[in-house]
Protein backbone atom coordinates (compact mmCIF):
# COMPACT_ATOMS: atom_id res chain seq x y z
CA UNK A 1 0.00 0.00 0.00
CA UNK A 2 1.61 3.26 -1.12
CA UNK A 3 2.17 6.11 1.31
CA UNK A 4 0.35 9.20 0.06
CA UNK A 5 2.16 12.55 -0.04
CA UNK A 6 0.90 14.94 2.65
CA UNK A 7 1.54 18.66 2.89
CA UNK A 8 1.07 20.74 6.02
CA UNK A 9 0.41 24.29 7.14
CA UNK A 10 1.88 26.01 10.19
CA UNK A 11 -1.06 27.39 12.19
CA UNK A 12 0.85 28.77 15.18
CA UNK A 13 2.76 32.09 14.92
CA UNK A 14 5.85 32.25 12.69
CA UNK A 15 8.88 31.60 14.91
CA UNK A 16 11.76 29.13 15.12
CA UNK A 17 10.31 25.64 15.58
CA UNK A 18 11.50 23.49 18.46
CA UNK A 19 11.18 25.83 21.43
CA UNK A 20 7.60 24.71 22.05
CA UNK A 21 6.05 21.20 22.07
CA UNK A 22 5.05 20.04 18.57
CA UNK A 23 1.34 19.40 18.02
CA UNK A 24 0.18 17.86 14.74
CA UNK A 25 -3.53 18.19 13.94
CA UNK A 26 -5.47 16.20 11.35
CA UNK A 27 -8.64 16.94 9.37
CA UNK A 28 -11.93 15.21 8.78
CA UNK A 29 -12.86 13.99 5.30
CA UNK A 30 -13.74 16.90 3.02
CA UNK A 31 -12.18 19.61 5.21
CA UNK A 32 -8.73 21.18 5.43
CA UNK A 33 -6.56 22.94 8.01
CA UNK A 34 -9.33 25.60 8.20
CA UNK A 35 -11.07 23.16 10.56
CA UNK A 36 -8.45 23.94 13.22
CA UNK A 37 -8.07 27.71 12.90
CA UNK A 38 -10.31 28.70 15.79
CA UNK A 39 -9.05 26.13 18.30
CA UNK A 40 -5.41 26.72 17.38
CA UNK A 41 -5.77 30.47 17.88
CA UNK A 42 -6.15 29.52 21.57
CA UNK A 43 -3.23 27.05 21.58
CA UNK A 44 -0.64 28.51 19.22
CA UNK A 45 1.22 30.63 21.77
CA UNK A 46 2.22 27.52 23.75
CA UNK A 47 2.63 24.87 21.04
CA UNK A 48 4.06 24.64 17.54
CA UNK A 49 0.86 23.59 15.75
CA UNK A 50 1.11 22.05 12.28
CA UNK A 51 -2.04 20.95 10.41
CA UNK A 52 -1.81 18.35 7.66
CA UNK A 53 -4.27 18.01 4.80
CA UNK A 54 -5.67 14.79 3.35
CA UNK A 55 -4.59 13.83 -0.19
CA UNK A 56 -6.30 16.09 -2.73
CA UNK A 57 -7.59 18.40 0.03
CA UNK A 58 -6.20 21.80 1.00
CA UNK A 59 -2.50 22.00 0.14
CA UNK A 60 -1.86 18.25 -0.23
CA UNK A 61 -1.40 16.87 -3.75
CA UNK A 62 -4.00 14.52 -5.20
CA UNK A 63 -3.49 10.79 -4.70
CA UNK A 64 -2.96 8.61 -7.75
CA UNK A 65 -3.47 5.22 -6.09
CA UNK A 66 -5.26 3.64 -3.16
CA UNK A 67 -4.02 3.93 0.41
CA UNK A 68 -5.28 2.82 3.80
CA UNK A 69 -5.53 4.61 7.14
CA UNK A 70 -2.30 2.97 8.31
CA UNK A 71 -0.47 4.46 5.30
CA UNK A 72 -1.83 7.89 6.24
CA UNK A 73 -0.45 7.39 9.76
CA UNK A 74 2.96 6.44 8.32
CA UNK A 75 2.85 9.58 6.15
CA UNK A 76 2.09 11.72 9.24
CA UNK A 77 5.19 10.31 10.96
CA UNK A 78 7.24 11.22 7.87
CA UNK A 79 5.78 14.73 8.09
CA UNK A 80 6.74 14.98 11.77
CA UNK A 81 10.26 13.82 10.90
CA UNK A 82 10.53 16.54 8.25
CA UNK A 83 9.85 19.10 11.01
CA UNK A 84 11.63 17.55 14.01
CA UNK A 85 13.51 14.36 13.00
CA UNK A 86 12.99 11.55 15.50
CA UNK A 87 11.27 13.80 18.04
CA UNK A 88 8.04 12.91 19.80
CA UNK A 89 4.90 14.94 19.17
CA UNK A 90 1.33 15.43 20.35
CA UNK A 91 -1.47 14.55 17.96
CA UNK A 92 -5.11 15.52 17.58
CA UNK A 93 -7.42 14.55 14.71
CA UNK A 94 -11.07 14.73 13.74
CA UNK A 95 -13.07 11.87 12.16
CA UNK A 96 -10.73 10.37 9.51
CA UNK A 97 -7.94 12.42 11.15
CA UNK A 98 -8.91 10.78 14.44
CA UNK A 99 -8.81 7.34 12.84
CA UNK A 100 -5.27 8.21 11.73
CA UNK A 101 -4.56 9.11 15.37
CA UNK A 102 -5.66 5.66 16.53
CA UNK A 103 -3.38 4.08 13.91
CA UNK A 104 -0.54 6.30 15.16
CA UNK A 105 -1.18 5.04 18.68
CA UNK A 106 -1.18 1.42 17.49
CA UNK A 107 1.74 1.59 15.01
CA UNK A 108 3.86 4.50 16.22
CA UNK A 109 2.95 4.88 19.89
CA UNK A 110 6.58 5.44 20.86
CA UNK A 111 6.52 8.71 18.86
CA UNK A 112 3.42 10.16 20.53
CA UNK A 113 3.30 12.07 23.80
CA UNK A 114 -0.49 12.44 23.74
CA UNK A 115 -3.44 11.59 21.51
CA UNK A 116 -6.73 13.50 21.13
CA UNK A 117 -9.28 11.57 19.04
CA UNK A 118 -12.24 13.74 18.09
CA UNK A 119 -15.56 12.83 16.42
CA UNK A 120 -14.16 9.45 15.45
CA UNK A 121 -14.21 5.76 16.24
CA UNK A 122 -12.33 2.48 15.86
CA UNK A 123 -14.72 1.70 12.99
CA UNK A 124 -16.83 4.41 11.33
CA UNK A 125 -19.92 3.65 9.29
CA UNK A 126 -20.21 0.54 7.11
CA UNK A 127 -17.94 -0.66 4.30
CA UNK A 128 -20.95 -0.68 1.94
CA UNK A 129 -21.83 2.94 2.77
CA UNK A 130 -18.28 4.18 2.20
CA UNK A 131 -17.83 2.27 -1.06
CA UNK A 132 -21.14 3.62 -2.33
CA UNK A 133 -20.07 7.17 -1.46
CA UNK A 134 -16.69 6.63 -3.16
CA UNK A 135 -18.45 5.62 -6.36
CA UNK A 136 -20.90 8.54 -6.18
CA UNK A 137 -18.13 11.12 -5.74
CA UNK A 138 -15.92 9.53 -8.38
CA UNK A 139 -18.69 9.88 -10.95
CA UNK A 140 -20.41 13.10 -9.82
CA UNK A 141 -17.69 15.07 -7.98
CA UNK A 142 -17.48 16.40 -4.44
CA UNK A 143 -20.19 19.11 -4.77
CA UNK A 144 -22.77 16.28 -4.64
CA UNK A 145 -21.76 15.82 -0.98
CA UNK A 146 -22.26 19.42 0.16
CA UNK A 147 -25.84 19.28 1.41
CA UNK A 148 -25.48 15.98 3.25
CA UNK A 149 -22.13 17.02 4.74
CA UNK A 150 -23.56 20.33 6.00
CA UNK A 151 -26.28 18.37 7.80
CA UNK A 152 -23.79 15.92 9.34
CA UNK A 153 -21.03 18.38 10.17
CA UNK A 154 -22.82 21.19 11.97
CA UNK A 155 -25.24 21.38 14.86
CA UNK A 156 -28.54 23.15 14.10
CA UNK A 157 -28.03 26.92 13.95
CA UNK A 158 -24.24 26.78 13.47
CA UNK A 159 -24.33 27.81 9.81
CA UNK A 160 -26.49 30.82 10.75
CA UNK A 161 -24.25 31.90 13.63
CA UNK A 162 -20.94 31.17 11.82
CA UNK A 163 -21.69 31.75 8.13
CA UNK A 164 -18.11 32.54 7.07
CA UNK A 165 -16.50 29.55 8.77
CA UNK A 166 -19.15 27.06 7.64
CA UNK A 167 -18.91 28.44 4.11
CA UNK A 168 -15.10 28.06 4.06
CA UNK A 169 -15.36 24.47 5.28
CA UNK A 170 -17.94 23.59 2.63
CA UNK A 171 -15.77 25.27 -0.01
CA UNK A 172 -12.88 23.00 1.06
CA UNK A 173 -15.17 20.06 0.34
CA UNK A 174 -16.25 21.47 -3.03
CA UNK A 175 -12.62 22.06 -4.03
CA UNK A 176 -11.32 18.62 -2.94
CA UNK A 177 -10.10 16.26 -5.65
CA UNK A 178 -12.92 13.78 -6.32
CA UNK A 179 -10.62 10.80 -6.83
CA UNK A 180 -8.62 11.48 -3.64
CA UNK A 181 -11.89 11.88 -1.72
CA UNK A 182 -13.02 8.51 -3.09
CA UNK A 183 -9.73 6.91 -2.02
CA UNK A 184 -10.32 8.31 1.50
CA UNK A 185 -13.80 6.72 1.51
CA UNK A 186 -12.27 3.38 0.52
CA UNK A 187 -9.70 3.72 3.31
CA UNK A 188 -12.54 4.27 5.80
CA UNK A 189 -14.42 1.27 4.37
CA UNK A 190 -11.48 -0.95 5.30
CA UNK A 191 -10.74 0.71 8.66
CA UNK A 192 -11.49 -1.34 11.79
CA UNK A 193 -9.02 -1.30 14.69
CA UNK A 194 -11.43 -2.36 17.45
CA UNK A 195 -9.34 -5.43 18.23
CA UNK A 196 -6.11 -3.40 18.44
CA UNK A 197 -7.16 -0.61 20.81
CA UNK A 198 -5.69 -2.44 23.79
CA UNK A 199 -2.18 -1.92 22.41
CA UNK A 200 -2.42 1.91 22.71
CA UNK A 201 -0.28 3.16 25.61
CA UNK A 202 -0.15 6.90 24.93
CA UNK A 203 -2.39 9.12 27.15
CA UNK A 204 -5.58 9.49 25.09
CA UNK A 205 -8.74 11.58 25.19
CA UNK A 206 -11.73 10.77 23.01
CA UNK A 207 -14.02 13.74 22.33
CA UNK A 208 -17.55 13.25 20.99
CA UNK A 209 -20.31 15.64 19.99
CA UNK A 210 -23.69 14.98 21.61
CA UNK A 211 -25.35 15.70 18.24
CA UNK A 212 -22.89 13.69 16.11
CA UNK A 213 -24.72 10.99 14.17
CA UNK A 214 -21.55 9.81 12.40
CA UNK A 215 -19.23 9.18 15.38
CA UNK A 216 -21.55 8.89 18.34
CA UNK A 217 -20.71 9.38 22.04
CA UNK A 218 -21.11 5.62 22.52
CA UNK A 219 -18.41 5.05 19.88
CA UNK A 220 -16.10 7.39 21.79
CA UNK A 221 -16.83 5.50 25.02
CA UNK A 222 -16.04 2.22 23.25
CA UNK A 223 -12.66 3.57 22.09
CA UNK A 224 -11.74 4.72 25.60
CA UNK A 225 -12.88 1.39 27.06
CA UNK A 226 -10.85 -0.54 24.47
CA UNK A 227 -7.71 1.39 25.41
CA UNK A 228 -8.18 1.19 29.19
CA UNK A 229 -9.11 -2.51 28.87
CA UNK A 230 -5.61 -3.13 27.55
CA UNK A 231 -4.01 -1.22 30.41
CA UNK A 232 -3.77 2.16 28.70
CA UNK A 233 -5.00 5.56 29.87
CA UNK A 234 -8.02 7.09 28.13
CA UNK A 235 -11.03 9.25 28.92
CA UNK A 236 -14.15 9.95 26.84
CA UNK A 237 -15.85 13.36 26.88
CA UNK A 238 -19.12 14.39 25.22
CA UNK A 239 -19.62 18.03 24.23
CA UNK A 240 -23.21 19.27 24.33
CA UNK A 241 -24.55 21.11 21.30
CA UNK A 242 -21.75 19.84 19.05
CA UNK A 243 -22.13 17.69 15.91
CA UNK A 244 -19.23 16.30 13.84
CA UNK A 245 -16.57 19.07 13.75
CA UNK A 246 -15.75 19.78 17.39
CA UNK A 247 -12.71 22.11 16.91
CA UNK A 248 -14.74 24.39 14.64
CA UNK A 249 -17.97 24.22 16.64
CA UNK A 250 -16.58 24.41 20.19
CA UNK A 251 -13.03 25.74 19.83
CA UNK A 252 -12.62 27.03 23.39
CA UNK A 253 -13.85 23.79 24.96
CA UNK A 254 -11.73 21.64 22.64
CA UNK A 255 -8.62 23.81 23.20
CA UNK A 256 -9.12 23.57 26.97
CA UNK A 257 -9.44 19.77 26.84
CA UNK A 258 -6.39 19.45 24.60
CA UNK A 259 -4.35 21.80 26.80
CA UNK A 260 -5.21 19.73 29.86
CA UNK A 261 -4.20 16.48 28.15
CA UNK A 262 -0.96 17.89 26.72
CA UNK A 263 0.05 19.50 30.03
CA UNK A 264 -0.54 16.24 31.89
CA UNK A 265 1.35 14.25 29.25
CA UNK A 266 4.27 16.70 29.32
CA UNK A 267 4.47 16.34 33.11
CA UNK A 268 4.55 12.54 32.73
CA UNK A 269 7.41 12.79 30.21
CA UNK A 270 9.32 15.18 32.48
CA UNK A 271 8.91 12.82 35.42
CA UNK A 272 10.54 9.90 33.57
Amino acid sequence: MAKPALKAALLSPQRPLGEHPLLLVGPSLGTSSILWNRAVSLLGTDYDVVAWDLPGHGVSPAATETFDVAALADAVVDLADSIAPGENFHYAGVSLGGAVGLQLGIRHGERLNSLSVQNSGAKIGTPEGWLERAETVRTQGTPVMIQGSAERWFAPGFMDSQPELSSRLLHALRDADRFSYAFCCEALAAFDVRAELGSIRVPTQVIAGALDGVATPSMAADVAAGITGGGGTATAVTLEGVAHLAPAEAPAHVAELMRGLISWAESQVAAK
